[in-house]
């Protein structure tokens, strides 16, 4: 009698088996979890959600749909993974202090800037945004290639036909092994000039780009400190940006000024405001300054609004630099322009995420109008006959 395949002893070197296992697993979290592509901006977990909404037609002029439901059909079509995954990305394409141009309208308790988590998602309901229309616009036209599920039970699309360089737009942040992604947000209408000049000119210069994009717009505000290190950053694909939180100085009564933060830095989002709070009360305990009266957060719905009551005679100008110096009112964002592109990690400068956008438009126009040419020969054939 044969012996059980079981019971057969196979030896292998351990070390070369562990270094192709890792590799597939480092790769698999490269290319499918951790990293946007360059042509839609997405990663997958983002564009699984977003053709999952699309699918149930929960577009914006339809009610807001449960986001259970939304969050339930991802994952059973497309998105074998924890729902809290699923639900998170969902959540984050929502807020709009986190994403420049939110692609999903969520209703109900999507948590705040302070860091308070979103409510379950039995309680939420959710459906597009009118900007994701324009990411989803010609999925039905055989613009992009669409591939099996997990299970083959499935089409989904590799990308999305965006048409709006969303990549650059809404930024992407992600960590995968061995390489990180950090790309900022930057302002639609200055990235559609920019691309537009890019496609007059091809030889354009990231400095002639720069006319168009003077530089990140993140979503909580902020100014940016060194504006003259922007050009190596964006020719480069990777740099730190140092950013501020907007000081205003308002006069009271009894002449008492206050200092009110309207904005902050982006990396604040979160328990930074909490955080910042708790930096400038140990300034005044541990009495590195006796300038300040009361502090309280006064952000809501509306916008954030942080005021800093000082005494009479306060110096002013000493104070903020000190809050800039000792707290995260000023801040480092960290430049990491990673993404996928033809199938691999690429760190890209400004232009070169341009380049693949304009290419890929290219792209999705030439495959919409032959297919509806091809639809039109056919029944131009029909009619004939």
């Amino acid at each position: 009698m044969e012996d059980n395949i079981f019971d057969q002893v196979h030896e292998v070197d351990l070390k070369k088996t562990m270094e192709e296992s890792y590799i597939d697993y480092a790769m698999s979290v490269i290319s499918q979890r951790a990293l946007p592509d360059v042509r839609d901006g997405l990663k997958p977990v983002q564009r699984r959600v977003l053709y999952s909404m699309i699918e149930l037609n929960n577009g914006p002029d339809k009610p807001h749909r449960k986001c259970a439901r939304i969050v339930g059909d991802t994952m059973g079509k497309y998105h074998p993974h924890g729902d809290s995954s699923i639900y998170g990305a969902l959540v984050n394409m929502a807020q709009d202090w986190s994403t420049r141009y939110p692609l999903v309208d969520g209703h109900g308790n999507f948590g705040s800037v302070d860091g308070d988590g979103a409510a379950a998602m039995r309680y939420t309901e959710a459906r597009l945004s009118k900007i994701s229309m324009e990411m989803l616009a010609d999925i039905g036209k055989d613009t992009v290639d669409f591939v099996p599920n997990f299970d083959e039970t499935e089409k989904e699309p590799e990308v999305l036909p965006v048409r709006i360089p969303n990549l650059l737009v809404n930024g992407a942040e992600g960590i995968a092994v061995g390489m990180a992604t950090s790309i900022p947000t930057h302002n639609l209408g200055e990235v559609i000039e920019a691309v537009k000049a890019y496609m007059k000119n091809d030889d354009i210069s990231t400095k002639q780009l720069m006319k168009y994009i003077k530089g990140p717009d993140f979503p909580t505000g902020g100014i940016v400190v060194n504006k003259d290190e922007l050009l190596n950053i964006y020719e480069a694909g990777s740099g730190k940006i140092k950013i501020r939180g907007k000081v205003e100085v308002e006069e009271m009564k009894g002449g008492k000024n206050r200092l009110v933060i309207t904005e902050i830095p982006y990396t604040m989002i979160g328990a930074g405001i909490g955080k910042f709070l708790n930096d400038v009360c140990a300034l005044v305990e541990s009495k590195k300054t006796s300038d300040i009266v009361d502090i309280s957060n006064q952000s809501s719905k509306e916008g954030i609004r942080i005021v800093i009551e000082l005494k009479r005679g306060a110096d002013v100008e000493n104070l903020t630099n000190m809050l800039y110096k000792k707290t995260r009112l000023e801040d480092t964002f960290g430049v990491n322009m990673l993404a996928v592109a033809n199938g691999r990690p690429e760190t890209m400068g400004l232009k070169k995420i341009i380049e693949h956008h304009v290419d890929f438009q290219f792209e999705l126009a030439t495959r919409k109008y032959q297919n509806l040419l091809k639809k039109e020969q056919d029944r131009k054939e029909i009619q004939e006959g």
